[in-house]
């Protein structure tokens, strides 16, 4: 149910049980006349508080319970039916404990205000007879607004699970897709490179001259073979080979100086178990993020900063090179790749030059999946 009809809900209940009260007080006798205008207005405002009880079920439950004392020691026989519907809203709100110790105090001041207002002088058992009534509405109330708090609790949990399962179907589904789709891949760019590697096997054992394009088309089948087989062991489920993930990140960012690329990385936070998932995607995101660098960047300087939080893994990658907030970044294929890879996990991915020059790449990761 939205807010506002929720809010025309309360109100609606509100006056309801205002209005019960009020014909409840003016039905009967009371024992002083000069106390009818307070008794009328203690049994209003306890009726009307109630529209506040879902966003303060607490005060709304200390108000109602002093105007039901009010207007009893005021010589109203009313019940206490605002102060029931206080206690089923903040059992409901989880303050059980408060509700408990504030009906005890209600249980122990109503007779009292009863019997200094002169009512219920018909004696002792009708005075017991009532005291377990009440208490008997009491327990009522607060185990409705338990079972409904429970009921809600269970429904909130049953969501959660749904989303959750949907999540890892999705993620599942997407691995499986990327593993057949590289398995294709490997196995059509393997035989474009035996191709080209006979042929230029032939070339060579007749004399020939080998043309550069063979030439750059056997290389470019040695590349991406290369690639798609790292590729390949980060996506397949078995563990006979060691995958590529947070550990190898310095061998990563040493490999990248090599190329005269003054590379840096910096961990900061509490080092914290992460999933598989995680733990691959961040070594992709650096690995794609350096080799921009290194082929497009023209920079001198990278930093590679991890930066661990109870619930978030922070990636940041920035180079100096020659991007400009002008520039409008458009994004490849190796760009795509790492927002998907992140986007599968539910996180989020920023890539953009910088104001000071240069260009960044942010991914956060969130990490509160089972390792």
């Amino acid at each position: 149910m939205s807010t506002g009809w929720a809010g025309v809900r309360d109100w609606v209940i509100a006056v309801g049980v205002a209005a019960a009260l009020l014909v409840t007080g003016l039905s009967g006798q009371h024992s002083a006349a000069y106390l009818d205008l307070l008794g009328y207005a203690l049994l209003t405002a306890g009726g009307l508080a109630l529209a506040a009880r879902r966003r303060a079920p607490v005060p709304v439950l200390a108000v109602t319970g002093l105007c039901a004392v009010g207007y009893q020691a005021a010589g109203f026989d009313v019940p206490a039916v605002a102060y029931l519907f206080a206690v089923y809203a903040a059992v409901r709100a989880g303050h059980r404990t408060i509700t408990v110790a504030a009906s005890v105090i209600m249980l122990a001041l109503l007779p009292l205000a009863a019997l200094a207002s002169g009512l219920h002088d018909t004696g002792e058992a009708f005075a017991q007879a009532r005291g377990a009534l009440e208490l008997a509405w009491l327990v009522a109330a607060g185990a409705a607004g338990e079972a409904l708090r429970q009921a809600e609790r269970r429904a909130d949990e049953a969501e959660r699970t749904r989303e959750e399962t949907a999540r890892r179907r999705a993620n599942e589904e997407r691995l499986h897709i990327a593993r057949e789709l590289h398995d294709s891949l490997t196995h059509q760019i393997s035989i474009i490179k035996l191709q080209a590697e006979v042929a230029v096997h032939v070339a060579r054992k007749r004399g020939e001259q080998v043309p550069e394009a063979l030439l750059a088309i056997q290389e470019a089948g040695r590349e991406a073979t290369r690639e798609l087989r790292a590729t390949l062991e980060a996506l397949r489920d078995d563990d006979t080979e060691p995958r590529r993930g947070l550990g190898h990140l310095p061998e990563l960012v040493e490999r990248a100086r090599t190329t005269g690329l003054d590379a840096k990385l910096t961990i900061a936070g509490q080092r914290h178990d992460v999933s598989a998932a995680v733990d691959r995607t961040v070594y992709r995101i650096v690995q794609e993020s350096l080799t921009n660098i290194a082929r497009h960047a023209a920079a001198a300087t990278a930093s590679v900063r991890i930066d661990y939080r109870p619930d978030t893994l922070v990636i940041r990658i920035d180079d100096d090179g020659k991007a400009t907030p002008d520039d409008a970044p458009v994004p490849g294929v190796g760009l795509l790749g790492m927002r998907e890879r992140v986007t599968a996990l539910g996180g989020r991915l920023r890539t953009e030059p910088r104001s000071e020059g240069g260009f960044t790449v942010q991914a956060e990761l969130p990490v509160d999946q089972t390792a």
